[in-house]
């Protein structure tokens, strides 16, 4: 195998590849051993039939496509490894000649990790982060743990139903008197407020008595799913069958024993206060930072090539479709929920796609500035916190890590310390 390089336009490359004719002919007859069991000639038993009765029968390119994809990751993978280019795309492969007897000759055009010129990194101006915990703050936070421990109770008065109840209705739809495919349900249950219905049909049901048909007017919306419902006004009859509501502790020293360690009100709300100014210290941080860093990314120079910004989108997408499959979602299921398309999916991810790269790369180029370097103390560190988290031992852990890896964690480390300067410096207006 033997390359050579041409650098194009806005940091891309293209790597012209040549495979001698000897290899080509042993991928030939390779794609030959794995196909000839599916191809028949008259006259010939499956699996039996010579090579050149099949070339001469199916054509001398019958076994080209599997002979090239055969070649082509491995002769590519050598090319980028021995040309020393720092490459940041998948390739865009394009076969210029295959043919038997002669050397096989492919391109593969990729991207080149920009050069980066910093700007004013160190003492850039950001909008000031407030980490102060405010007393609304700690009510709320008292009141998400009151809904936590509340209780809910049947109606059994002759109230009507209110804003907030839990109910449990019988309903059915009627659209020009005539009742449509979907729109009945028995037992359902609806929390009056919570936007479950079209238009105001919860609204509505507020005064609606247990056991007494009411009757809810409301129109669907003009983009709804069912092209034959779309825009269109419909009555449902509705029968409430159960109300019940929601009944809050009250704040007092007992409540506070009954959700906490704590013998009064008052120490757990200080408690509360405690913890909601931890995580907002360390989330105003992480701001802080994010603020820096973009200041720092407005103020450098780099050209980014497209083909490095889809590489970084189709991992966010990797990683997307990961996470829904692990909560029992395929990507298409999940496409079929939202109404979008493959397309419009990746393009969203564009712009992230390219936040992401101008953080790292300017990162990167701010930790060299600085001669940023991660200590052996500080990697060790490192590997004791991802042992504890995988709960494992850190030997074991070390014995699964190839040295590229440790590289890539190090260098992951330094932008991070990078990210900390970058904040630490930072004045605050």
């Amino acid at each position: 195998m033997s390359f050579t390089v041409e650098n194009l336009e806005k940091n891309m490359a293209k790597l012209t590849i040549e495979v001698s004719a000897e290899e080509f002919e042993k991928a030939l007859q390779g794609a030959y051993e794995k196909n000839k069991g599916k191809i028949a000639v008259n006259g010939f038993r499956k699996g039996k039939v010579p090579r050149q009765m099949i070339e001469k029968v199916y054509g001398a390119g019958i076994f080209y496509e599997d002979a090239a994809n055969a070649l082509i990751p491995g002769e590519y993978a050598k090319a980028a490894t021995e040309c020393g280019l720092d490459i940041v795309s998948q390739p865009e492969i394009d076969i210029t000649q295959i043919e038997k007897g002669s050397n096989f000759i492919f391109t593969a055009t990729v991207a080149l990790k920009p050069e980066v010129t910093l700007g004013d990194y160190l003492g850039v101006e950001i909008e000031k982060v407030d980490s102060k915990v405010t007393a609304d703050e700690v009510k709320a936070e008292l009141e998400k743990v009151r809904e936590q421990n509340s209780r809910l109770v049947s109606v059994t008065t002759n109230r009507g139903v209110k804003d907030k109840d839990h109910t449990i209705i019988d309903f059915e739809g009627f659209v020009d008197g005539e009742a449509f495919e979907g729109g009945k349900g028995t037992d359902y249950p609806l929390v009056i407020g919570s936007n479950s219905f079209i238009d105001n049909f919860e609204e509505q049901l507020i005064g609606a008595k247990i056991g007494k048909e009411v009757e809810v007017n409301v129109t669907f919306p003009e983009n709804y799913h069912a092209e034959n419902l779309a825009g269109k006004p419909a009555l449902f009859k509705v029968t409430v069958k159960e109300i019940k509501y929601k009944e809050l502790p009250t704040l007092d020293d007992e409540f506070a024993k009954d959700v906490s360690e704590f013998e009064t009100l008052a120490e757990y709300k200080a408690d509360i206060k405690a913890k909601l100014t931890e995580t907002k210290k360390a989330n105003a941080e992480k701001e802080k930072q994010a603020k820096a860093v973009a200041k720092a990314v407005e103020n450098a120079t780099m050209d980014i090539p497209q083909a490095m910004i889809k590489t970084q989108a189709d991992r966010i997408a990797e990683d997307f479709a990961q996470r829904l499959q692990q909560q029992g979602l395929s990507f298409d299921m999940y496409l079929q929920y939202t109404g979008a398309t493959t397309e419009k999916f990746f393009e969203s991810l564009m712009p992230e796609a390219e936040a992401r790269i101008k953080n790292s790369l300017v990162l990167e180029a701010v930790a060299k500035a600085e001669k940023i370097k991660v200590s052996d103390k500080e990697f060790e560190a490192e590997l004791e916190k991802m042992a504890a988290m995988y709960q494992m031992e850190v030997d074991k852990l070390k014995e699964f890590m190839g040295d590229a890896e440790k590289e890539q964690i190090k260098a992951d480390m330094a932008i991070q310390k990078a990210a900390e300067l970058l904040a630490k410096k930072a004045v605050e207006k």
